[in-house]
């Protein structure tokens, strides 16, 4: 080993030229040090790419805050950093050098910051239908913001990290495997002791409340493209993009069973988060609103999906090997803990958001593109490239039994409806005329039915809840808004101030590190997030009751007449279902 980095430095010697004009015997020693050392730093690669000599002077005509420039394969570095007092100046010395250097090595012909999948990795993201790329928004968890001006800076800046700091690799997985391909192996630093999971910020189930999901690559059986079918509103008639982790339980080896693990499974969606009461149309389509990368249990997806909105789901399998999923899920992270985009709802939206995501993480679907601005188009488009599966929808029941098909519940409520209308003589023609009758009218026909049209009624009715519910939220929003100073108002927009920290957990640890959090970081936003939720689930609560007693007395009956026929259903189904027992005790 001490031969082979002999080797390597007198090699790197060959190449880097200590300047000595201008400075003090004292300096040119210190200076010959730095370029010794960092000729032991240099991985091989990054040496080769390098002109046949570099000159390297150090001078105090520099910008101000600059450490070091590159041109025409020379580099000057700030004189001042050869001060031996000064804090911090021998990292400074050798970050400053390894920059410059890979800056010529990029210029010499490497072309490493031009190509399309760096600038994918970086954070450059291609725009749907218009030439170039935008702006980096991956600017939470930046080791230096300098990294941002261009994507010959990122790999600069990034090239200092990959050099000289052993935790790189695991705060930066995907960037510092592009660095082994095209650097080589740093051949001072230890080999990275990485964590196997990746740390994710997830909703769970009650309102307010999240935690840290420690997700394990090896146990994601499959990604599904998850496609929400088009409404009649504006905003979701083209459909939506998401996508599935199919997750398996713990101990069950990946295979097709863990598609039965759905409590496990996770749906990575894209949406606009509004962090004040009011939604505005010309807000989204002007980017007045922050994208972020949502976490979700499916079940809540689904029941969001098929139960309120009545739209149904397709779960699509994409077709990914497991390095391709694993390089998806590091991307998935890095968006999750890096990325602060503007959601619109034409150029940025769900749909061009998990292109963006997909062309990242599995670089075979960036070589092809997947430039669409719809969910629909995106979808056509993966097919297309033969990288999903539609026949698993074939067969409807088929695949609403193995999990491919979520069906939007309307159908279903026609069927409970037809149910308890073929016993009873229901006043309405349909379910959708039995849902639009007030609940005091509904109510002398709950518990008269068996046990079979009674437990049909019990899901009509919680159905209805959530439609009253929704115009409730309505109604609410206009009169938060003519209140913004009232306790109400101010409770709500501090409940979604934090819920913005959530779906931006960079900002939990804005002083702390970069990139991925590791153990320690992690430990830290666990136990903030747990207090934090411990204290938003009973002030959603709250807040609930406070903001139902501001409804119209109208809608503030009709949710109570509600509530009352699900307790007296709940009741009557009870009583129901014990009856058989004491008969058959009796006998």
């Amino acid at each position: 080993m001490a031969l082979l980095l002999i080797a390597h430095a007198v090699h790197a010697a060959d190449r880097l030229q200590l300047d000595p004009v201008g400075l003090s015997e004292p300096q040119q020693l210190l200076a010959r040090q730095t370029l010794d050392d960092v000729q032991a730093l240099l991985p091989e690669g990054l040496l080769r790419a390098l002109p046949a000599q570099v000159q390297v002077a150090w001078r105090d005509d520099l910008p101000a805050n600059v450490h070091g420039r590159a041109f025409a394969g020379r580099i000057a570095l700030r004189r001042s950093l050869l001060d031996p007092d000064m804090a911090g100046a021998r990292r400074a010395r050798r970050s400053a050098l390894v920059h410059e250097l890979t800056h010529v090595a990029d210029r010499n012909g490497a072309n490493w910051s031009r190509s399309a999948r760096w600038r994918d990795l970086a954070g450059w993201q291609r725009r749907p239908w218009h030439l170039g790329r935008g702006d980096n928004a991956f600017r939470d968890r930046s080791p230096d913001r300098y990294e941002l001006d261009d994507p010959a800076e990122y790999l600069a800046v990034n090239a200092e990290r990959f050099v000289l700091d052993a935790e790189f690799a695991c705060r930066r997985p995907a960037l510092a495997q592009w660095y082994q391909a095209h650097f080589g192996t740093p051949p001072s630093l230890p080999a990275p002791h990485c964590d196997a999971t990746l740390p994710l910020l997830q909703a769970d189930a009650e309102e307010g409340a999240a935690s840290l999901l420690q997700l394990d690559p090896a146990r994601v059986y499959a990604v599904d493209y998850l496609f929400a079918e088009g409404s009649a509103q504006p905003m979701s008639r083209w459909g939506h993009s998401m996508l599935r982790l199919v997750i398996c339980r713990p101990g069950r080896a990946p295979g097709p069973d863990c598609r039965l693990d759905l409590e496990y499974h996770r749906v990575l969606s894209f949406r606009a988060f509004v962090g004040d009461v009011q939604i505005s149309n010309w807000r989204g389509l002007t980017g007045g609103y922050p994208s972020r990368l949502f976490v979700l249990p499916l079940q809540q997806v689904v029941d969001e999906y098929t139960k309120v909105e009545l739209r149904g789901l397709q779960s699509l399998p994409l077709q990914l090997d497991r390095s391709e999923i694993a390089s998806l899920l590091e991307r998935t992270a890095q968006v999750h803990w890096s990325y602060d985009g503007r959601y619109y709802f034409v150029s940025n939206n769900c749909a061009v958001e998990t292109a963006k995501l997909l062309q990242a993480g599995v670089p075979r679907l960036g070589d092809a593109g997947l430039a669409q601005l719809t969910p629909r188009g995106l979808r056509r488009r993966l097919v297309r490239l033969h990288a999903l599966d539609e026949q698993v929808l074939e067969d409807r029941s088929r695949a609403q039994a193995q999990g491919y098909y979520f069906a939007s519940a309307r159908d279903h409520y026609q069927q409970l409806f037809a149910v308890a209308a073929a016993q009873l003589a229901l006043p309405a023609r349909d379910v959708r005329g039995w849902l639009k009758l007030p609940a005091r009218e509904r109510a002398p026909w709950l518990l008269q039915g068996d046990v079979r049209a009674s437990a049909g009624l019990l899901l009509l009715e919680q159905a209805a809840q959530r439609r009253s519910e929704l115009r409730a939220r309505g109604v609410l929003k206009r009169r938060l808004l003519a209140a913004p100073d009232s306790a109400a108002t101010r409770g709500l927009r501090e409940l979604l101030e934090q819920s913005g920290q959530w779906l931006r957990p960079g900002q939990l640890l804005a002083d702390a590190g970069y990139g991925l959090p590791l153990a320690e970081e992690q430990a830290v936003v666990g136990e903030a997030v747990a207090a934090a939720s411990a204290r938003a689930v009973p002030a959603w609560q709250s807040l609930r009751q406070q903001l139902r007693a501001q409804l119209p007395q109208a809608q503030r009956r009709e949710l109570d007449d509600i509530d009352a026929n699900l307790a007296a259903l709940g009741e009557h189904l009870r009583r129901q279902a014990a009856e058989p027992v004491t008969a058959a005790a009796a006998r």
